[in-house]
């Protein structure tokens, strides 16, 4: 199977274009741009609502890189108990807490003895905007 070039258009302003923008458009390889560590790098679509307030939608494709050292209020791919979940992390105390980004959910602090691991850092979400209309 062929490797499909996609194209990247330089310049896409947010707020009002300038009239005078060159626009220059250059193939971009999505694995060189999303990826820095292949043989760490995995992918995961987000279930659930406790992200929502950080803009992560149930479907969101997740690029979550193992071999980055947690760090406070990185978003994690953690594993707590027998679930993996996404959640930030935060240290208080020296103890790790875990945050959802929806207010019906409580805090959940790492009690010691828990089988807890920070399995990945995410480091790009990929989000479809048009939900059920490809």
């Amino acid at each position: 199977m062929d490797k499909q070039e996609l194209v990247l258009a330089e310049g896409i302003h947010a707020g009002f274009p300038s009239p005078a923008q060159d626009y220059s458009d250059r193939a971009i390889d999505l694995n060189k741009e999303l990826i820095r560590h292949p043989a760490a790098t995995f992918f995961g679509r987000v279930a659930g609502d406790s992200m929502r307030d950080a803009g992560i939608s149930e479907g969101d494709l997740l690029v979550i890189d193992r071999s980055l050292q947690p760090s406070d209020g990185d978003m994690v791919v953690c594993y707590l108990d027998g679930e993996f979940a996404l959640k930030t992390l935060r240290f208080k105390e020296g103890r790790p807490v875990l945050y959802a980004a929806n207010p019906q959910y409580k805090p959940i602090p790492i009690e010691e003895g828990s089988d807890f691991r920070a399995w990945g850092v995410v480091t790009y979400i990929v989000k479809n905007v048009r939900p059920g209309r490809l």
